[in-house]
């Protein structure tokens, strides 16, 4: 009878976190949890006789919850309880660790008495994330563009689908050979959008999965041709521009103007219009760089009555309790003020409020690409131009009608943001007259 009322009232003891005597180093209900936690997170060697975690579910034969995990101070396990245990046998080391914890746990305990606490509950580890979460993960810590994010998403998606919803951990080098000869051959897509396919599915293998396989290297990807841009004539861009109006003529000749990048136009803010030294600032442009190019002098005053209906836009935004706008790289927290203030506005702001996919925040992005696309190809067909005309067409104009005016091609490198100058060298094809400044023999007739 006493040793049963001896185990009761240590089982007691253990529910209420209460210390032991000396010979039971793990002197508590809190360091019991504590070291369950250890032991799923391998922080500590497990050790012989520890109790299982208590189940809540679970029942006792006198119809009480099983008390937390600790050690016995002597008897025989009770295989109905499972509550105390015999004292376990250690090393020294392991000795040394337990004795070490307990203190701490010993004073962490004493501590949450005294402020009249609960005792600290041992979350639950989180599930493993979905694979596309992960990859999410993967290319956002490498600070890769949110366009690319989507790409590589996508191409993920595709491949696991075309492969029946297998996980990519069980296909191999024959699938991946197949998935991209399907896009090649029965897709019929162009060169660089297969070898885009081809990254995103290494960057999933190699960077999000780890898999350093021997085939990663031998897939073979898409030979790159070598295509001369379209170019349209300086008439040709008059008739363009004379038929685009309102924001997007001034978008379409900022273009030609300055030959910048769709994107990087659109993500133009206003501190960065330098409108004295006639020159804008692109920031984060391709490839995570920053440079200057010219403000043509014809669009200095359009510019700027442009700005102005747009800072009465901001103004009406801010008195409605709004007016912020998305900044990169955590700026709105080192700078709390600076989502509202005017320097940071986008020069061609959306007309209406979107929510950020990141974040859920609501903010006045800038305007969509699709909606400057439509435009200029709209223009394009009423004013009889039957060469694909695109915005990036009138970069291409730029770069073009400078070589022709006698401009040296490192500075038009230096305006285009082109790391080499080979890329540049394309727009000389048009610089001799004729096909390579050569006269047909038919002309001598």
């Amino acid at each position: 009878m006493d040793g049963t009322r001896t185990r009761s009232a240590f089982r007691l003891m253990c529910r209420r976190g209460e210390s032991l005597n000396t010979r039971n180093p793990l002197s508590g209900a809190p360091f019991g949890s504590f070291l369950w936690a250890m032991r799923r997170g391998n922080g500590l060697p497990k050790l012989g006789g520890m109790a299982k975690k208590p189940n809540a579910s679970s029942k006792t034969s006198s119809g009480l919850t099983p008390p937390s995990p600790c050690f016995g101070g002597g008897g025989r396990r009770k295989a109905a309880t499972a509550a105390v245990g015999d004292p376990p046998r250690m090393s020294p080391t392991q000795r040394a660790v337990v004795k070490s914890a307990a203190r701490l746990a010993a004073a962490s305990a004493a501590q949450t008495r005294a402020a009249g606490l609960s005792p600290p509950v041992v979350p639950e580890l989180p599930a493993p994330a979905r694979l596309l979460d992960r990859l999410r993960h993967a290319l956002r810590v490498r600070h890769y563009s949110i366009r690319t994010e989507q790409a590589y998403v996508d191409w993920v998606r595709r491949f696991i689908l075309f492969n029946g919803k297998r996980h990519p951990v069980d296909l191999g080098a024959g699938e991946v050979q197949a998935f991209l000869t399907h896009l090649a051959v029965e897709r019929r897509v162009a060169s660089p959008t297969q070898n885009q396919a081809k990254s995103a599915l290494l960057f999933l293998y190699r960077e999000v999965l780890g898999l350093r396989l021997p085939w990663l290297d031998e897939v073979v990807g898409a030979k790159l041709g070598r295509r001369l841009p379209v170019v349209l004539t300086p008439g040709e861009v008059r008739q363009l521009l004379a038929h685009v109006g309102g924001t997007m003529g001034l978008v379409a000749s900022l273009l030609y103007g300055t030959g910048m990048r769709l994107l990087e136009s659109l993500r133009l803010r206003v501190k960065d219009v330098e409108f004295e030294r006639r020159e804008l600032v692109i920031r984060d442009g391709k490839g995570a760089k920053d440079r200057v190019t010219v403000l043509p002098e014809n669009l200095v005053l359009p510019l700027q009555s442009h700005l102005g209906r747009v800072r009465a836009l901001h103004q009406r935004d801010l008195a409605s309790g709004h007016g912020d706008v998305w900044l990169p790289d955590a700026l709105d927290i080192k700078y709390p003020g600076a989502p509202r203030e005017w320097g940071w506005q986008f020069v061609f702001p959306s007309t209406v409020r979107s929510i950020d996919p990141r974040t859920g925040a609501e903010h006045r992005h800038h305007l969509n690409e699709n909606t400057v696309q439509k435009a200029v190809a709209l223009a394009a067909r009423r004013a009889g131009i039957v060469k694909p005309c695109s915005p990036h067409v009138l970069r291409h104009s730029f770069a073009t009608h400078l070589l022709q005016a006698g401009y040296d091609i490192r500075t038009v490198q230096e305006l285009l943001g082109h790391a080499d100058v080979k890329t540049t060298m394309i727009y000389t094809h048009v610089l001799n007259r004729g096909g390579r400044g050569v006269r047909s023999p038919l002309d001598q007739i």
